[in-house]
């Protein structure tokens, strides 16, 4: 996975390239998840974190349209 920090790297990738991006973080946000209701989840920190990223692709794909 790409290494995207902040809203104006994300506002550079096109839309299709977002809603790619926006599928790869919410697989990893279900993943996270399930390590988390099985006690096997070291970085707690990281589902917020996906959670803030879908935020941020999500409201720059709403300003577009």
């Amino acid at each position: 996975m790409s290494d995207i920090k902040n809203a104006k790297d994300l506002r550079a990738l096109s839309a299709a390239d977002l809603n790619v991006r926006m599928d790869e973080l919410a697989a990893e946000h279900m993943k996270l998840r399930f390590q988390k209701a099985t006690m096997q989840l070291n970085n707690t920190a990281r589902v917020g974190q996906v959670r803030r990223e879908i935020a941020r692709i999500k409201t720059i794909l709403a300003e577009r349209s």
